[in-house]
């Protein structure tokens, strides 16, 4: 994962994204990526998943 941090608390799911950063151009160089999970990941010690992409346009 790129600049995402996940916490439970209970049933509450959290998903802390910094905005300042940048990784660089997408694959299709139209958008800048600031995080992304790069996929469908699993929640920890949980069985759901979660798939997050955080960009802005160029």
């Amino acid at each position: 994962m790129k600049n995402v941090e996940m916490t439970i608390a209970g049933t509450i799911l959290t998903i802390k994204v910094d905005l300042s950063k940048e990784f660089g151009p997408s694959a299709s160089g139209k958008t800048i990526i600031i995080a992304s999970t790069e996929g469908n990941v699993t929640i920890p010690d949980r069985e759901e998943k979660v798939g997050l992409n955080v960009y802005r346009k160029k």
